[in-house]
């Protein structure tokens, strides 16, 4: 049986997150049998490659692949003269495919579509926002998301299973087997136990972020306050520093992880990395809801903090407004976080340079 669907579905949103970032890194890594990581990696048309193990900001493939491709990009696209003979297995956040599988298909992602040129000569179990199929599969097909279309190129050799808020099927379109909905496909608890309610999730990580920011208050107040200030103060140079350091470690980890020796650090950074992301981000809606809080003319940390957390949350149910505003926020937040360090590191070089230079 397959992995969840819903759980690759928020492995793909952990991920994708991260690996569009690559996508800064400059050049074309050309594709070579086994594992790649860089910033694009192709298989040019024209070109054979034995198997394709990837994370990268694009992947691209336009010749062929005779064996898995297992990949985990922002963009997954396998073109019209493209093909896999094997399998595909990949997270991302849009996943096209207009050539040829000869296996079948597992993914999850933010996006997914089988074009009217796709074929998929096995199975397709997928798990999107969105998902589009327009192409022919040779077997069953299992597909959940928030908006699932069987378009009218739609050729399904077997079972078309779905779970989706919104489901669309052409006229045109054709299934050998039963097109059945299936609730279970989207369990929330990743296909352990019963389901849970859909808000359920956003709940869960507006109450993390609130204890999160709790304890930013409680045990730093100081450095939270300076943070709120210079966003306040220099919100441009601030986001503009934050962009930098956003997208400039994961390069540098990148850089670090290609050495063996350099291997174990990569690893604890992308930890520490991950756990900046979220602290930058309960930290930018803090600043954002102090600077907003300090207009009426109050001062008050705590509204502030629960204030700009509910705002985030309701801008949030907007479509690309709140993924707008909480990527703003995470800039403010990661620069001002950054700088705060920075600025802390250099004050406690400054105290130990008097010290030395006072006993001397």
């Amino acid at each position: 049986m397959s992995p969840s669907i819903s759980r690759r579905r928020r492995i793909a949103a952990l991920t994708a997150v991260t690996l569009v970032l690559l996508s800064a890194v400059s050049g074309v890594a050309a594709a070579q049998s086994g594992q790649q990581v860089g910033g694009t990696i192709v298989v040019e048309e024209g070109e054979t490659v034995d198997s394709l193990q990837g994370a990268a900001g694009t992947i691209v493939v336009r010749g062929t692949v005779t064996g898995d491709l297992s990949s985990a990009a922002g963009t997954i696209r396998i073109t019209e003269t493209g093909t896999v003979q094997g399998n595909v297995e990949s997270a991302g956040g849009s996943v096209v495919i207009a050539g040829t599988v000869g296996g079948n298909v597992q993914v999850g992602a933010g996006s997914f579509e089988l074009t009217s040129t796709g074929r998929i000569d096995g199975s397709l179990d997928v798990g999107a926002g969105a998902v589009v199929v327009d192409g022919a599969v040779g077997e069953d097909v299992r597909a959940a998301g928030d908006s699932v279309t069987l378009g009218p190129n739609a050729d399904v050799g077997g079972e078309f299973r779905y779970d989706a808020d919104e489901f669309t099927r052409s006229s045109d379109a054709t299934v050998a087997g039963d097109v059945v909905e299936d609730p279970s496909l989207r369990g929330e608890t990743g296909g352990f136990g019963p389901s849970l309610p859909s808000w359920t999730g956003t709940v869960y990580g507006f109450v993390t972020s609130l204890l999160l920011g709790a304890l930013l208050l409680l045990v730093a107040p100081q450095f939270s306050s300076g943070v709120a200030a210079r966003v306040a103060e220099e919100p441009v140079t601030t986001g503009a520093v934050g962009l930098l350091a956003l997208l400039g470690i994961p390069i540098l980890l990148a850089l670090v992880l290609v050495t063996i020796v350099g291997i174990p650090f990569a690893v604890a950074g992308a930890v520490v990395y991950a756990l900046g992301l979220w602290i930058a981000s309960v930290y930018g809606k803090y600043a954002v809801g102090a600077w907003a809080l300090a207009r009426t003319g109050r001062e008050n940390r705590w509204l502030a903090l629960v204030g700009a957390l509910v705002a985030f949350l309701l801008l949030g149910q907007i479509p690309v407004i709140g993924g707008l505003a909480e990527f703003l926020a995470l800039l403010l937040g990661f620069g001002a976080l950054a700088l705060g360090l920075r600025d802390r590191y250099r004050g406690e070089e400054a105290t130990e340079a008097s010290s030395v230079a006072a006993a001397e």
